[in-house]
This record gives structure tokens, sequence and C-alpha cells, in this order.
């Protein structure tokens, strides 16, 4: 069974996967929703259709002072979702303060253009969240 990183955004939704042996994490895609989660549900059950997984593990973004903001009540709400339509996968949370920053160091130390950038940060922030967790477990 494979975990899921989700880097949740307003208008962007960055994924990563685990290996079949759960070993390490991968970048899997960035999904645009413009702030519809109807879009990222239906994506998951296509994800779900093609990998086993067992546990989301859900970017959440805490204030550098340790608080929670709208951010977090937003990504909260987006959680209950999954709550709600996949009941049988287990659900973990990893604190994903600095992990677009990391992102972009990483982008940046590769020379990437500005415009590919925006197409993978969410999607490597992802498998910076889900690497969090795995080492974690």
């Amino acid at each position: 069974m494979r975990k899921l990183g989700i880097d949740y955004g307003d208008s962007r939704v960055g994924l990563a996967i685990t290996d079949a042996l759960n070993i390490t994490a991968q970048g899997l895609e960035t999904i645009h929703h413009k702030n519809n989660d109807k879009v990222i549900l239906k994506r998951l059950d296509e994800i779900l259709e093609k990998y086993d997984i067992d546990t989301f593990v859900v970017g959440m973004p805490i204030n550098m002072n340790g608080t929670l903001g709208i951010r977090a009540e937003k990504t909260g709400k987006f959680i209950n979702k999954l709550k709600c339509k996949y009941n049988k996968i287990k659900i973990e949370t990893v604190d994903e303060r600095l992990t677009t920053v990391q992102a972009n160091k990483t982008l940046n130390f590769l020379n990437f253009e500005k415009t590919k950038k925006k197409q993978v940060i969410d999607t490597l922030s992802a498998q910076y969240i889900l690497e969090t967790y795995m080492k974690k477990i």
C-alpha cells in the first residue's frame, strides 16, 4: 500500500506518491482546480483506481509562529471532505512550513525557468511533505 502526499492550495494541488515498498517519494502531478475541490476529488478517484493507497498525507500550512491561520482553516475543510469521501483511507497531516521555500531553492539550484517552476513547485512541495512523513514512520 502506498502513501499519497498532498500540497493543497487555492488554485493548485501538488501530489506525490511513494513507491510500492514505501521507501521513496516521487512527485506525481499538479492539479489545477481553480478553487473547485470537486476537480481534486475526481482526480483522486482516478489515482485510487490505479494505485493502492492506504494513507493521504496532507501538508498543514502552520504559520511561522505556530498558529493556524486562514490557509490552515481551508486545508482543514478539504481534509473533512477527504474523510467523508474516503473513510477507509487514513489521513495524516504534516507541518508544511518552509516546504515551498525548500522547493524554490531546489528549483533555483537546478536553474529552472520561472514559467516551468510554477508547473512543478506544488508537486515538489508535496514530495517534501511526503518525505517528512516517511521520516517519522
